[in-house]
């Protein structure tokens, strides 16, 4: 088991975040999300010793992960972090690259492993290239082929798919967490993407104002959302007074409604009036005005701008996205 206790760090005088308190089982696969600059990364570089703790411990099992005023060479033995620098040896093919890890003496198994890898990573064709001719994508995915040649305990990937082609993303996200799954290897993942998250994180930790505000599956976290904040990660959200809904409420409570689960009537519900409409694929996002307040929606057809409609929400969906904020 991965833990942290009571963790906090500063840069300087500015604090990055704030007794942090964690458990990650072995073999679990942990997303941490949050805006750019909530401590995402600098939380990644504590767990691997690569930034000196000032407050708070972190032990893998029993051992105590130590920082960089301790271990000449930061980073534990069982743990690999691959961060959104590469670090690999651009005069070298791709395959030398990753069997740079893997034993010498063991010749059929390095070349083996290395090509399991290559394949995994859809990189086979790139075998023989050298890693300074590779996109920048393609170094990424040489970056984690090299770190798994390792077969570490637990890994922390850094924005893993971040340089990688739109159309590839998908099936990479498929191989290498369906992989990772199957090794019972621990997973610590900081992303933006959602689509890193909801399909694939055992659990979910949301950063905000150097604290964690929220630990809980995927599922739970995007259905009932306790924060606009939280909600706006996965995604376009509204947040609505719960009065304009039902108006016999007196409160200044409000709900969280994704844009899909509006419904669009052109007789009863908000009254809102078309701004915009956007082409997603398969449907539109349209930007409407409810009393000067902004509402997305979506629709299967386009709407003229101008034109009023009244939107709907599920009394389900109301009674679970109430928000604190």
């Amino acid at each position: 088991m991965l833990q942290l206790e009571h963790v906090s760090f500063t840069y300087g005088t500015i604090p990055v975040l704030e007794d942090i308190n964690l458990k990650v089982s072995k073999g679990e696969h942990l997303s941490i999300i949050g805006e750019s600059g909530c401590g995402k990364s600098t939380l990644l570089k504590i767990i691997y010793g690569l930034l000196q703790l000032e407050k708070g411990k972190v032990y893998w099992n029993d051992l105590e992960v130590l920082g960089p005023n301790f271990n000449l060479v930061p980073g534990e033995p069982y743990m690999k972090y691959l961060s959104q620098d590469f670090d690999l040896m651009p005069f070298t093919t791709a395959e030398e690259n990753v069997g740079q890890f893997l034993s010498v003496f063991e010749p059929d198994e390095m070349k083996r492993r290395t090509a399991e890898l290559l394949t995994m990573l859809e990189m086979t064709d790139f075998a023989k290239i050298k890693v300074k001719y590779l996109s920048g994508g393609q170094q990424q995915r040489i970056a984690l082929a090299r770190v798994l040649a390792q077969e570490p305990e637990v890994i922390l990937l850094d924005e893993p798919f971040g340089h990688i082609d739109n159309f590839r993303k998908n099936s990479l996200r498929r191989n290498l967490f369906t992989y990772l799954k199957e090794k019972h290897i621990t997973v610590l993942t900081a992303t933006h993407d959602h689509n890193d998250v909801l399909p694939y994180a055992d659990r979910v930790v949301v950063i905000k104002n150097t604290h964690i505000i929220a630990d809980n599956t995927p599922k739970n976290l995007y259905e009932r959302p306790k924060s606009m904040y939280i909600a706006s990660l996965f995604g376009e959200a509204n947040l609505i007074p719960l009065h304009i809904i039902k108006s016999y409420v007196d409160t200044k409570r409000h709900i969280i409604v994704y844009p899909q689960e509006f419904k669009v009537s052109e007789k009863s519900g908000l009254e809102v009036v078309v701004e915009k409409s956007f082409y997603i694929g398969g449907s539109y996002m349209m930007v409407g005005n409810y009393d000067g307040q902004r509402l997305y929606f979506n629709h299967n057809l386009p709407l003229e701008k101008g034109k009023k409609v009244f939107l709907n929400i599920a009394i389900e969906t109301i009674n679970q996205r109430l928000a604190d904020t």
